[in-house]
């Protein structure tokens, strides 16, 4: 009786958390195409209201440059993500700042529960930090325009200028530095370090190689960087350079 109370529960808890996936991607493509509508359809909306005609080679040569660039990063973005924000990945591409606000939020969400990466509690986590942060953003951007009269003195400040353009980096330094020293999760993964050769290899090409700024080859390099990134870690797993240990018993995961 007891096994088939838990086999019945398991089963039950299988299908709820289907039922979960399912309704979150249906609603995520749902709002997704809701989304682009909105955003393709303004600027014709305009058009049409005050009776504009659009050059379309203008149009065509302008759009053209951005989505040499921005598709790449786009498709970099949805590949490199997706694993940490799970069903979050909708409400994440949709309202944007995916490097710089969400990512951030969904990482701290999972160290602060304990939680891991692609399990249903972490999707939960994730799902529910990053929506909490879209409205948070929200709500910041409406108090922003509110205020952008009374705070432009401040605004306008040099020393607020030149502090503000720092902020991105010190997010991302500390983003990456609680990575190499999180602790939250059932593994322990030793040598992360090892982390920061795909990025001096990438500066290095970029610099050297191409003589470009690395900014406007940053989705094709981490397009190009996700298999070199896989591949390199696997082989260091398998020379027992890189070492996994489970927390729960600290025994070493041993490569097969």
């Amino acid at each position: 009786m007891k096994e088939a109370n838990i086999n019945a529960k398991t089963t039950g808890t299988a299908e709820s958390n289907k039922k979960y996936v399912n309704s979150m991607h249906r609603i995520g493509r749902v709002g997704s195409v809701i989304s682009l509508i909105f955003m393709m359809g303004i600027p014709f909306f305009v058009a049409m209201i005050y009776n504009l005609k659009l050059d379309w080679k203008t149009v065509a040569a302008s759009v053209g440059g951005l989505l040499a660039m921005f598709i790449p990063v786009a498709i970099s973005e949805v590949l490199s993500y997706s694993p940490i924000f799970g069903s979050g990945s909708y409400i994440a591409f949709i309202t944007g700042n995916v490097g710089n606000l969400k990512l951030p939020v969904a990482i701290n969400a999972l160290e602060l529960s304990e939680s891991q990466q692609s399990t249903d509690k972490g999707d939960a986590v994730v799902t529910v930090a990053v929506c909490i942060s879209s409205i948070v953003t929200m709500l910041i951007i409406v108090l922003g325009v509110i205020l952008l009269v009374p705070l432009k003195p401040v605004l306008t400040n040099p020393y607020v200028q030149t502090s503000t353009a720092y902020i991105l980096p010190a997010l991302l330094g500390s983003l990456a530095m609680s990575s190499f020293t999180s602790k939250s999760g059932k593994y322990t993964i030793t040598n992360k370090l090892l982390a920061v050769v795909p990025a001096i290899l990438v500066i290095l090409i970029a610099k050297y190689g191409l003589h470009l700024e690395i900014g406007k080859i940053q989705g094709i390099a981490i397009i190009f960087m996700i298999p070199v990134t896989i591949f390199t870690a696997k082989m260091l797993y398998k020379k027992n350079i890189i070492k996994i240990f489970d927390r729960s018993t600290n025994e070493q995961e041993m490569p097969e």
